[in-house]
Order: C-alpha cells, then structure tokens, then sequence
C-alpha cells in the first residue's frame, strides 16, 4: 500500500463507509452517502471497510431482534438446567473444567436448532437426534448426539454414508455445529456430533489425568479416530472402549453405534472447525488407521482450514500474528499427507477480525489446497467474503457475517461436496452434486475479493473441472471460474483497486471492478 495512513484518515474511513459502534457495542454498515473522489488507495480502504463491516452483521442482526435474543437466553437457561441434572444423574461425568460444559450463553448456539424452537421444521419431519456417549482409548467419556433421518431406508439396503463433525478448539462446543448435522441429514446422512475431550459437556481429562481441547490439542485427533470408529461400530464389531471403561452411572453408553443398521460402514466423511479442520486433515491420511486396518474416511471439509498448523500460519498478514499464535497452541501437530478428496473454506478475516488495510497475499488460504494438488488429489478452496473464523460456529453475538450468508455457503458447499464422493447412483444428491459445486452465477458474490477460491476436481462424467489460478470476486460480479466446456477451466482475475490482485500464474488482463454489491 503507498503512503501511510493515519488515525483520522482510517476513522473518515471508517465513519463514511457505516462502521461506527452501535448502541448495543456492535458495528453495522450504513449507507455510504453519494460518490466522492479519492484516490486509488483511498478507494481500496473505503472499498475494504465496507467489506470488514460485513463482521458484524450477525450479531448486529441478533441484539436488534428480541425474539432471538429471548429465544437465545431461555435456551441458555435450560441448557444450564439441563447440565446440572445430568450432573445429579450421571455422577461419572468429569467435565467440571470445561468452560463451555454447561452449554450456556455464546456455547448455547443457535436456538432455532433445538426441539424446542426448531425453525427448520427438522425434529420427527426430517429427522431425529439421539444422545450417546462413548469413551475415547485413553478412558475418557466423551458426550454426543447421533443424527438420523426420519426416512432412513438405504440403497437397496446398503445403508446410507455417514459424516463424523468435530468441533473447534477454543472451547467451541457440539451445537454451534448442528446447522450442518440438519443439512447432512436432510440430504440423507447418518451424523455424529461430538465434544473431544476438554471440550463441552465430554470429560475434561482421563482416568490418568490427561487433559484434552486447549491443553492437550492431539485430541482433534485421536477423539475423531474414536468417533469415527464408534460411529462405524456394530454389534459384530462392537467398540471396544465402551466395554473397557464404563462407569455404570447411567450415561447413555452402549456397545456399538445404535444406528449401525441404517450406515453403510464403506461411506464415511469427517468435517471438522478450526482444531478439528487441523485433525481432519491429518486423520483422513493415516495410515495405518490407528485402530488397525484401511483408513476408513473417503472425503474431508475442513472449515477455516484445510491443512496442517504449518498451512494455516503460511503467508499471513502480520496483523494476524497474535491471533495465529494463539490458535497454533491448540491446533493439533502431525504431518498431512492428502489422500482423499478435500475441501477446505476460510474467510477474510480471523478470530480477532481486523481489516486490511493493505491487499493480503491472495494465495494465502489456498496452501492446503496447494498441498493437495501437488499430491494429485481432488480439492476445493472457498474464501467467505467478509468472512470471519466463526462463520462454522454459530456463536450468538460473535462477529461474522449474516448466518444467511457465510454459513449458509458453508453449509451449500458442504453438502454438495459429500454429495459428490460419498452418495451413489439412485441416491438424492448424486446426480446434480457436480451441478452444485459449479454453481458460480448462485453464490459467486459470496466469494472473497481478497484471497483466491480454487477447484480442481473430476466430475461424475470424467472431466475435469480445474482453476488452480484461483478466482477473486470484483465486488461488481465474479470473475468466472472459467470454462465452457468444464474440461479445463481458466479463471479470469480482477483487478483490485490499487492494481492487479493476480492469484498463482494468473497472466490474463483483469476487467474493470464494478460497483461493490452487498
């Protein structure tokens, strides 16, 4: 960026592009009032601040909504009911040190997700949720929830594929994740939800007095091995923890997976936020499988991001150095190595979100994606715009854009991705799933104009659909992915306003950005 800029400078910003604090403490965008003259780099900052002020419109559009606030409280409350009855009931609990056990305040989620409220019209129409407990290979009870639909017959009685959803660290716990176990299973999967250990409402430590979540990052790991071999667990192969460990206090504790008839055991994915993206991504290429045997998954989504601790740090702006250390000391370490298909999303912005006041590298959230390909294996690279950490975890107050925005292309793409490896012929989703992950003209205003969103995957009929240069969204319209013939797809980039924002190899001459969009 050219020059320096001042305090007063960035406050005119930031006033005339609407960022100012609201009487509840939150920003909102406003209109910015009428064309002005400015410079390039002043352009760019305005252009910038009115993306950033994209943060807080969820939790502007929650304190400015009273039944969602009375919705979100009352829930809370009952969670904190909920929890101390469980406490009373099933004394072999060990979650006291959790910060969100209680499942209260911002750890309560979204409310309309509950029984209770449940504006997605999902319990007893699309599908049922169940509570299980199983034990990770250390002693640890770990707390879930299983996820069905309510029309579960599979094909031709092979059962239907099944997704594993592990949390964020950080103490983000199971049901700021259950907007995506509704999706999954209204598109016929089978869904686990569960807190790690040191998560939630799981215990915080073992037997031996290992921790788990922020003191002990492994267990994005190890905890997703478990959950995946628990949920894949049948009365012929029962999981074996369970029967080592039981406390016998009432927890709902069974031998193997309750819904093991309805899952085909050969179809499993794993999709996991943050900690549990970094696990993801290390646990679909292990082999052996810790537990003995193949690797059993078959396709990854890694929410904010897809790759090891080493991947997620790479060509960062500085700004975000203090955030970046501290998730680096929860993420889990191990080597990545791609083996299956994956697809990893970010945002803009971080978990302190911060603006850009100079262009960021625009490579700088595809080097997981960038790690697949070099391995010659399918992957996908979106970039929310105005996107902020929490765009997966749908936590009241905290900044990120609407939850009709960022989630919801998280949780379109998430599916359609599965959809693609996971679903077989005469299944819902198998014969449009390429259709949708191609979907440009819908969601390409959702896409970054900051960092390059990338695909290279072969579809159901055998081409290959590839834009390894990546795409930026202009503000004005979306640049194409390219291609009309979706064999080999050559992106077009935009210009930003200081010049070329040109993604890896890109050489093309970049169009005029138009009007920003909202």
């Amino acid at each position: 960026m050219g020059g320096d800029y001042t305090r007063r400078a960035l406050l005119h910003l930031a006033a005339t592009t609407g960022i100012v604090p609201a009487a509840s403490g939150t920003g909102a965008a406003a209109p910015v009032g009428g064309d002005r003259g400015t410079d390039a780099d002043e352009e760019y900052l305005e252009r910038e601040f009115r993306n950033f002020a994209k943060t807080m419109e969820a939790p502007a559009e929650q304190t400015s909504d009273p039944g969602f606030m009375r919705r979100w409280q009352a829930r809370s409350r009952k969670n904190g009911r909920r929890y101390a009855e469980r406490v009373a009931a099933e004394p072999g609990w060990r979650s006291h040190a959790n910060l969100c056990a209680t499942w209260s305040e911002q750890c309560t989620g979204d409310p309309a997700l509950y029984r209770d409220v449940d504006d997605r019209g999902f319990y007893g129409a699309v599908g049922e949720r169940r509570r299980v407990a199983f034990y990770d290979r250390q002693g640890a009870r770990l707390s879930g929830h299983l996820w069905t639909p309510v029309e579960a017959s599979g094909r031709d009685g092979e059962g239907l594929p099944g997704v594993v959803v592990t949390d964020g660290s950080v103490q983000a716990p199971e049901p700021l994740y259950w907007w995506a176990a509704q999706s999954l299973v209204a598109a016929g999967y089978v869904v686990l939800t569960y807190d790690p250990r040191g998560q939630g409402r799981s215990d915080s430590v073992t037997p031996d007095g290992d921790r788990g979540g922020n003191a002990d990052a492994d267990v994005f790991v190890s905890n997703q091995v478990d959950a995946v071999d628990f949920l894949r667990s049948t009365p012929e192969e029962p999981y074996a923890p369970n029967a080592e460990y039981d406390r016998g206090d009432g927890a709902p504790v069974e031998p193997y997976d309750p819904a093991a008839g309805l899952l085909d055991r050969s179809r499993v994915g794993i999709a996991g936020h943050s900690a549990g993206a970094v696990g993801a991504s290390i646990v679909q290429g292990l082999e052996p499988w810790p537990t003995g045997g193949d690797n059993p998954v078959d396709a990854v989504v890694a929410w904010d991001n897809l790759g090891d601790g080493e991947a997620l740090a790479a060509r960062r702006p500085e700004r975000e150095a203090e955030d970046l250390a501290t998730l680096l000391e929860t993420v889990p370490d191990g080597g990545v190595e791609p083996r299956v298909p994956a697809m990893g999303q970010a945002g803009d912005y971080f978990l302190t979100p911060r603006p850009h006041v100079e262009p960021p590298d625009p490579d700088a959230k595809s080097v997981g994606f960038e790690r697949w390909r070099a391995a010659d294996v399918d992957a996908y690279q979106l970039v929310v715009r105005g996107g902020t950490h929490y765009e997966w975890s749908r936590t009241p107050t905290f900044p990120a854009t609407s939850w009709g925005f960022g989630n919801a292309l998280a949780d379109y793409y998430t599916v359609a991705w599965f959809d693609r490896w996971l679903k077989r012929p005469s299944e819902p989703g198998y014969d449009d799933a390429d259709a949708r992950l191609l979907a440009d003209d819908e969601w390409g205003d959702h896409l970054s104009f900051h960092y390059c969103s990338r695909r290279a995957f072969e579809g159901r009929d055998g081409r290959e659909h590839v834009c390894e240069e990546g795409v930026v969204f202009s503000g004005g319209g979306i640049a194409s992915f390219g291609g009309d013939d979706g064999v080999s797809e050559r992106p077009r980039p935009l210009a930003s306003l200081r010049g070329l924002l040109r993604c890896a190899r890109s050489s093309s001459p970049s169009p005029a950005i138009g009007d920003f969009r909202e």
